[in-house]
């Protein structure tokens, strides 16, 4: 069985390029992807890797300005010639899910998310443009919806990073999921019981992370102080937010051992998004450190409300400020075993098996589908 991996790009270390980490690990394959960062693939394990880019990689300016190339992608995803394998495992966010195949192939799409920018956050993305763009961006996502729409028959099984993702491809595409938490390395990160006195946000700038209602929040929290990590294009309009706040400190993009300290040591880890699953929230937990979170997306399925953290329910700073008040009510009754335990819950072991179990069990629908076809056929040329 000569298995493929297709994956969408590789830019940036993040919770995607972890899945496709233990898909590798669990079923070593050649990688196809739009374009890749020469310093990331120069890491462990892409470098040992046949790795295979499309067209997109000789564009001056790619893997920086790659957003503005986003009609390209479709037509670079089906430049891809995958007739050699039987099997193609995809990890798809956006492109990686419209790869052609011929019907003796079998697709398993595990899906981060239908395209955001199209779908649910739509007019997140169009509503901020200039004029010139928005319009454009609007033509170009109406065509990026159709196409969508006409690459879910290419898939024979979808499997979804959490429920609240599973719904979404129910609703868009018609099409039920499996559910396979993505890999969490708990056991990196260590248990701290005596926490230090501040909280700890963590977080690329960008607009639906909500960086500016956490900043926003602890503002009017002088006497609390919070640490901020990470930094992105909103990167001068949130720390404007913050001046004259001096229990606010920002510290920028930290190297990982470094964050791992700050997070396990926080009160609490805050978290505003809302996102497909989290692993922010999960490695908050890993370290024993309680999570106060906007209470909708992934996050209602990795965080338990009073036991390993706390939730509010409108995506305002006056709720999140109230949770903040809320915690240091009951700060006392959070165990950081009892947290670490449900972190547990989402460790890489668990994604090995469980996604393993998807594999195994479409490859062996696929042969009884063959099966009952040949059969078929064989009865039909009877005289």
């Amino acid at each position: 069985m000569k298995t493929v991996v297709v994956h969408e790009w590789l830019v940036s270390p993040a919770g995607s390029e972890e899945v496709v980490k233990a898909i590798l690990r669990l079923y070593p394959s050649p990688l196809y992807t739009l374009f890749a960062s020469s310093d990331l693939v120069q890491q462990p394990p892409f470098k040992t890797l046949e790795i295979h880019t499309s067209f997109l990689q000789k564009l001056p300016g790619i893997q920086r300005y790659y957003r503005n190339f986003f009609p390209l992608f479709p037509l670079a995803v089906e430049s891809f010639d995958l007739r050699e394998y039987d099997v193609i495992l995809s990890s798809s966010h956006a492109f990686a899910k419209g790869v052609l195949r011929h019907a003796d192939q079998v697709h398993i799409c595990y899906c981060h998310t239908p395209i955001r920018y199209a779908w649910d956050l739509y007019h997140e993305y169009v509503s901020p443009l200039p004029w010139p763009k928005r319009i454009a961006s609007r033509f170009f996502l109406h065509y990026i919806r159709i196409w969508d729409l006409s690459t879910v028959s290419r898939v024979d099984a979808f499997v979804a990073n959490s429920k609240f993702v599973a719904r979404r491809i129910q609703k868009l595409y018609g099409r039920k999921a499996d559910v396979v938490y993505p890999p969490v390395n708990v056991e990196e990160f260590p248990v701290v019981t005596e926490k230090e006195d501040y909280f700890v946000a963590a977080s690329r700038f960008v607009p639906y992370k909500r960086m500016d209602l956490i900043v926003r929040a602890f503002r009017e929290l002088p006497d609390l102080k919070l640490l901020v990590v990470g930094d992105g294009e909103r990167s001068k309009e949130i720390k404007n937010l913050a001046r004259g706040a001096k229990n606010i400190e920002f510290l920028g993009y930290q190297p990982r051992e470094t964050f791992k300290e700050i997070l396990a040591k926080a009160r609490a880890f805050v978290f505003a998004a809302i996102e497909d699953f989290g692993i922010l929230p999960v490695e908050a937990q890993a370290c024993g450190t309680p999570v106060i979170a906007y209470g909708r997306g992934g996050v209602l399925e990795t965080v338990v409300d009073g036991t390993t953290g706390l939730f509010f329910h409108e995506q305002t700073p006056e709720a999140l400020r109230e949770a903040v008040l809320r915690f240091l009510k009951i700060e006392d009754r959070f165990d950081p075993h009892e947290i670490r335990q449900n972190a547990e819950k989402f460790s890489a072991e668990r994604f090995d098996e469980k996604y393993r179990q998807v594999v195994e069990r479409t490859l062996e629908q696929h042969r009884a589908h063959l099966q009952s076809s040949s059969s078929t056929i064989k009865t039909q040329e009877v005289p």
